[in-house]
């Protein structure tokens, strides 16, 4: 027997439809026909598919009719099992697939949103059939059952039956512009979501020839897998394996991807607990919310972390949209992101103010120019209380961000920072902003992170603890950690590994000095340094020597020299002919 897995997921369906009806007792065309035309509307075209799918399938029995030879009957045997959840090392392996066929013609954010429509589109008929099935089993009867079942309270994702993937393979003709219109009517139908929705135009996308075929291909390898038994893990993190491997071309186009385990060292020492506000003004695709959601239910229960309130603003829009389907795939739904200027137009306030969280989180871009001097800035909403240690030079907006996240944060939280190394050591204007806000006693923690972790640049970056509420042992000290020798060596980027993460984090949790890793300067040490913060000022990293025993020096000593020896001795060969 076929596997049930290769079934289009509208044929599985109507299996069920004929199931409910004729249990296993025989039928005929004419009564397949009418069942199906009253409950889909399905022609005998339509209906003869079925049949056909289901007995190439092994899901049918055709025999003739011993009452009339002319006229055959059916009969369905086996009852019709779920098909198997894709592994995690399946599903990257579509992926790869779908990742060679647009290669660098098409941009990746299409593959996101087929993978995003394909999961919603299973899962919706996965918890249809499940309501359906309740239903019928109560006694209800089955047109009323369909109904119910459809109800968007039954579902994660409001979707309409002709919405669904595979009623899009019935017309390959018509692909782009069915898919295009369906994009808009869900968009319609879930209006929290229309902005991942209306970004994408595939009708005009597959004007291009080459296009249209890129679009067909990436479909029907789509279609050959049911998403339906998949966990939200191993989608959420197929999402961000696509993520993860444009974000070397990406990075070219000046998109940031912050690597995830820099996330995870800043979200290690953020430690959110469950029934807090999280918020990051830079969100990308939402992952440090995502991470901070995981965060929590690894130490709690999935129960605490759904407790989490998980909040974002980001200025792209097609981006905004690749955080909305990244959130639902991760199964989060306590999420409320936003599109929108954050240094200008903050959408999260209360009527008299920005809102205050319990965490703020973020990776703002590095050093943005031009965009935002002190005129601009006082443009914007709640400058005032914004911006209260004054304003940087056109050169570089870090030490913006970083003040509208201590005006995000409630007196007693914290803020997590990853920033370029230039904020804490540059002059002028940044020099006097920082100076104001140790003497607030405001800097807790300098973390120097290895070279090569980003994709956007090679530099090394820093993350920055800023705490509204020291312990009194920790009040005028800032610990700082030079981390540069921390990570596991990569081609083309490093990456931090759990250990060095540990080690970071235990660290800052201490607040300890350790040699050549980490060291508490005070207020007084800050000035006399003129308020550079930069770890790599206070703590030096030496290099450990390798040594190598003589013996293997030696050996390595001979085999250059006969290998001089043989080279002397072909080069003198040649000068002879010569």
């Amino acid at each position: 027997m076929e596997n049930s897995s290769n079934l289009e997921n509208w044929i599985k369906k109507r299996y069920f439809t004929l199931q409910e009806k004729f249990k296993e007792g025989s039928f005929t065309f004419a009564e397949a026909s009418e069942t199906l035309y009253n409950l889909y509307r399905d022609s005998e075209n339509q209906t003869k598919l079925v049949l056909s799918e289901l007995k190439r399938a092994g899901y049918l029995k055709i025999s003739k009719n011993p009452n009339d030879e002319r006229e055959k009957i059916y009969q369905l045997v086996d009852i019709f099992k779920p098909s198997g959840a894709l592994s995690r090392e399946e599903l990257t392996g579509i992926l790869k697939t779908a990742s060679d066929i647009i290669r660098t013609r098409v941009d990746y954010t299409f593959i996101l949103l087929l993978l995003f429509y394909k999961a919603v589109s299973d899962q919706w008929e996965k918890q249809f059939q499940e309501k359906y099935e309740e239903l019928a089993e109560e006694g209800l009867e089955q047109r009323e059952a369909v109904r119910e079942a459809s109800q968007p309270y039954y579902h994660t994702f409001y979707l309409e039956e002709d919405l669904l993937w595979e009623n899009l393979r019935k017309d390959p003709l018509k692909l782009s512009e069915n898919l295009s219109k369906n994009l808009k009517k869900i968009a319609e139908l879930n209006p929290e979501y229309k902005d991942i929705f209306l970004q994408f135009d595939f009708h005009t996308f597959t004007t291009n020839q080459e296009n249209s075929a890129i679009l067909n291909n990436l479909f029907e390898l789509f279609s050959k897998y049911s998403f339906e038994n998949i966990s939200t893990d191993i989608l959420g993190d197929a999402y961000e394996w696509i993520l993860k491997y444009f974000a070397p071309t990406k990075a070219k186009e000046g998109e940031v991807y912050t690597p995830r385990e820099v996330i995870r060292l800043m979200v290690e020492i953020l430690d959110p607990q469950p029934q807090k506000s999280v918020y990051d003004p830079a969100a990308g695709s939402a992952g440090m919310l995502i991470i901070a959601y995981q965060y929590v239910r690894e130490k709690y229960s999935k129960e605490k972390a759904d407790t989490l309130f998980l909040y974002g603003q980001e200025q792209n829009g097609k981006t905004l949209a690749l955080a909305k389907m990244n959130a639902i795939l991760h199964g989060i739904k306590n999420i409320t992101l936003i599109e929108g200027d954050t240094l200008l137009y903050p959408k999260f306030k209360t009527q008299d103010d920005i809102k205050k969280f319990d965490y703020v989180i973020a990776n703002p871009p590095w050093n943005q120019k031009n965009l935002y001097d002190e005129d601009t800035l006082k443009k914007g909403e709640y400058w005032r209380e914004r911006f209260p240690f004054g304003f940087p030079t056109r050169q570089s907006a870090d030490w913006v961000w970083i003040q509208h996240m201590l005006a995000s944060v409630k007196n007693e939280s914290k803020v997590v920072v990853v920033i370029d190394t230039g904020a804490v050591s540059r002059g002028g204007r940044e020099k006097a902003i920082r100076q104001k806000i140790v003497e607030k006693d405001l800097a807790e923690s300098v973390i120097l992170l290895p070279e090569k972790l980003f994709y956007n640049t090679g530099a090394p970056g820093l993350v920055i603890v800023f705490n509204k509420n020291k312990p009194e042992e920790r009040k005028e000290k800032i610990l700082l950690i030079n981390a540069s020798k921390e990570f596991v060596a990569g081609k083309p980027q490093n990456s931090l590994g759990k250990d060095n993460i540990k080690k970071i984090a235990d660290i800052y949790r201490d607040f300890k000095e350790a040699e050549n890793f980490s060291k508490i300067i005070t207020f007084r040490e800050v000035a006399e340094a003129d308020y550079n913060l930069s770890p790599s000022r206070f703590v030096s990293v030496i290099e450990e020597e390798e040594y190598r025993p003589v013996e293997e020096i030696t050996k390595e000593l001979d085999e250059i020299e006969k290998e001089r020896e043989l080279v002397e001795e072909k080069v003198s060969k040649i000068l002879k002919k010569i």
